[in-house]
C-alpha cells in the first residue's frame, strides 16, 4: 500500500486550500497579519494635487489608463497593499508589495467578471500573496498567476505602471487624481512602517533562489517579454548614464525591440516600446526579481 501525503491544513495558512498549488508549499510563508488583517482600499477616494499633501520627493505609482491619470501613494499603499479601483468602466486592482518594492496595476477583468481582491496574509519568496474574494483562489503578484484554487493557473494582463516621485510624475500629469488619505481606516501615513528596511540588506522572510551579483535591495527594472526576462539594475544604468539626468539605452528582449528610459533624479525606470509606448514592466529589489526570474538576463553596462 502507497503512502499518501496528508494535505496542507488550511488552519496553517490562514484559512486557504493549497492543495495541488503551483508553487512549492513549503516556501508559503505567514507574514504576520491574518488574512485582510492588512485592509486592501475597496472604495478608494481622490483628491486634486492641490489638496494632496505630497512632498516632491514622496513615492507614488503612476497609472495612465482609459483615458484616465491617478497616482497612489506608497505612504498609503504601504498600509493596504492592494486598491481596487476603477478607471472609467475598467477595473483595475493596483498592488504593492513593500517587502520587494513591487507595484504591479492589472486588468482586473476575467471574461466578463471582474475580481476583487484582498490581501491574504501569505508571502511566496517575500513577495504578497493576494487572493480573489470570489473563489479564494491565491494569487502570487510577482507571477501574476493564480497559484492555488479555483482560478489557478489563469494570468491577469499587467499594465503599465510608473514608481517614480510625486515630483516627477506631477510635472508630467498636471492634471492627475491623488489617492486621498481618507481611506475608511485609521492609520498614520505619516509613519513609514518600513523605514530603514531598503538600507539593510538582510531579508525577513525566505527565498527559494539567491544571486549575490548585486545587493539584495538594488533596485532593478525587471522587463518580460514572452518566456525572455532581463533585469536593467540601476547601478549599471547610473554608469551608462555618465552623470545626465535621464538617459535612453536601446536594446533587444525576447526578440523585440525595447528602449530602456532611467532618470536618476527621481531614481525611476521604465520600458518603452518601438513607438515609444509603455511597456508593462517592474521596479523591484534585485533579490525579489531573481527569486522569481532565476535564469533572468541581466543588463551590462558599457
Amino acid at each position: 500500500m502507497v503512502a499518501t501525503a496528508a494535505a496542507p491544513d488550511p488552519a496553517a495558512y490562514n484559512g486557504f486550500d493549497l492543495r495541488d498549488a503551483l508553487i512549492p508549499i513549503g516556501a508559503v510563508e505567514r507574514g504576520g497579519p491574518p488574512k485582510d488583517g492588512i485592509p486592501a482600499i475597496d472604495r478608494p477616494k481622490f483628491v486634486d494635487p492641490a489638496t494632496a499633501g505630497l512632498r516632491a520627493d514622496d513615492r507614488v505609482l503612476g497609472l495612465v489608463h482609459n483615458g484616465v491619470t491617478k497616482a497612489y501613494p506608497v505612504q498609503i499603499l504601504n498600509w493596504h497593499e492592494v486598491v481596487n479601483d476603477r478607471f472609467g468602466d475598467a477595473p483595475v486592482a493596483v498592488t504593492y508589495c513593500p517587502l520587494c518594492g513591487t507595484g504591479i496595476a492589472f486588468d482586473a477583468r476575467l471574461g466578463e467578471q471582474a475580481l476583487n481582491f484582498g490581501v491574504s496574509g501569505l508571502l511566496y519568496n517575500s513577495d504578497v500573496l493576494l487572493y480573489d474574494r470570489g473563489t479564494e483562489s491565491l494569487w502570487s503578484q510577482l507571477r501574476q498567476q493564480a497559484i492555488s484554487g479555483r482560478l489557478k493557473g489563469t494570468r491577469l494582463q499587467a499594465l503599465p505602471l510608473e514608481h517614480t516621485t510625486w515630483a516627477d510624475w506631477h510635472a508630467r500629469h498636471p492634471a492627475t487624481l491623488v489617492l486621498s488619505t481618507d481611506t475608511g481606516f485609521a492609520r498614520d501615513y505619516a509613519h513609514d512602517p518600513y523605514a530603514g528596511y531598503e538600507r539593510v540588506q538582510r531579508l525577513l522572510f525566505n527565498v527559494e533562489h539567491r544571486d549575490d551579483r548585486f545587493g539584495p535591495k538594488e533596485w532593478v527594472l525587471g522587463v518580460a517579454v514572452g518566456a525572455a526576462r532581463k533585469a536593467y539594475p540601476f547601478s549599471l544604468l547610473e554608469r551608462a548614464a555618465r552623470g545626465s539626468a535621464t538617459h535612453e539605452l536601446r536594446d533587444t528582449v525576447g526578440g523585440q525591440a525595447i528602449l530602456i528610459r532611467y532618470d536618476a533624479r527621481h531614481r525611476t525606470a521604465q520600458a518603452l516600446d518601438a513607438q515609444r509606448r509603455a511597456l508593462p514592466s517592474v521596479m523591484a529589489f534585485w533579490f525579489a526579481w531573481v527569486a522569481f526570474n532565476p535564469d533572468t538576463e541581466v543588463y551590462r553596462a558599457p
